[in-house]
């Protein structure tokens, strides 16, 4: 008997993880069904009054606003891709501080 109890419990949970796996396919199919649908019904409306869609026009006009950051944030910063080059000059220890400078305390 417990044989036969565990064969009906496998077969119905065999089961309704089928029937879960086919709702789960309908729902998705007719998910995108209808997003097909309204992308073609919004393009066909676009086409009859010669406008753009407005999530278009949305994007567009925040592509261009943000195309002002791509180059930097920073206004004076050099652009991308170009190198400023700097004379490098050693400094030894023992080297004369000029006058206006004063010499950095060290702490103990």
């Amino acid at each position: 008997m417990n044989e036969l109890t565990d064969f009906v419990g496998r077969v119905l949970r065999g089961l309704i993880k089928l029937m879960l796996v086919l709702a789960a396919g309908v729902f998705v199919v007719s998910f995108l069904l209808a997003a097909i649908v309204v992308v073609v019904l919004v393009s066909l409306w676009s086409l009859i009054t010669g406008r753009k869609p407005a999530p278009v026009v949305m994007f567009s006009r925040m592509r261009e606003q943000s195309q002002r950051y791509t180059q930097g944030v920073w206004p004076g910063r050099a652009p991308v891709g170009e190198v400023v080059d700097v004379d490098a000059t050693e400094v030894s220890e023992g080297a004369a501080r000029p006058a206006t400078e004063q010499p950095l305390q060290r702490l103990r």
